[in-house]
């Protein structure tokens, strides 16, 4: 809980990454609500009123999280569509979320035309799925050409999207420590590499369950 009030705390200071952890929270949430109301008592440790007081807590975050108000920045230079077209496709190309495309369309219409482009939407089906999981959801348009914008979203509903993050949580299997990638921990084992596991944020949600 420590971590993730430092992790929410990051996010309202600096405005981003707010729908990720607002996810992240609610997964949590509804997790704790089915375990505090079906079995809590014999799968949670400690008191079940701390779990509780733990849950209102996650709700305080997601409230703060809803209210934040995003600062836009004062445009001091060229922008994203200042840039010639095949530049913005190619920015395009680094998102590995649809969400985020269809986001970024709408923030303008030029904008909103270039992310249809069906080669954006191939390679985010060709990132995330295998070419055995494409060819089971197929879908073709009238002209006959594959609408790879439905078959990214119709896949994502059959499949798991390949996850990845900048940064992740580490596990030291020898200390029993969590600890950010990046500051490591003073280890006592000889070879601190391999009693260091990544730990995905469905697998930090796991460590609340037995």
């Amino acid at each position: 809980m420590n971590i993730l009030e430092r992790v929410v705390q990051k996010v309202l200071d600096d405005q981003q990454n707010v729908r990720p952890i607002k996810e992240l929270l609610q997964t949590l949430y509804v997790s704790l609500c089915g375990l505090v109301q079906d079995m809590g008592k014999s799968v949670l440790v400690g008191n079940i009123n701390c779990w509780v007081h733990r849950m209102e807590n996650i709700l305080q975050w997601q409230q703060q999280l809803d209210n934040i108000q995003i600062n836009r920045p004062v445009s001091k230079g060229m922008s994203l569509t200042d840039l010639p077209v095949n530049l913005q496709l190619n920015i395009m190309e680094r998102l590995s979320d649809g969400r985020d495309l269809v986001s970024l369309g709408q923030v303008t219409p030029d904008l909103g035309q270039l992310t249809e482009d069906r080669l954006l939407w191939k390679r985010l089906c060709q990132h995330h799925f295998t070419d055995r999981q494409i060819r089971k959801r197929l879908m073709v348009s009238d002209k006959g050409q594959l609408e790879w914008k439905k078959m990214y979203f119709k896949l994502c509903r059959c499949y798991p999207v390949r996850e990845q993050y900048s940064e992740t949580l580490q596990f030291c299997t020898h200390c029993h420590i969590l600890f950010w990638k990046d500051t490591n921990h003073p280890c006592t084992a000889n070879n601190t590499e391999s009693c260091c596991k990544p730990v995905s944020p469905q697998g930090f949600i796991n460590l609340f369950k037995f």
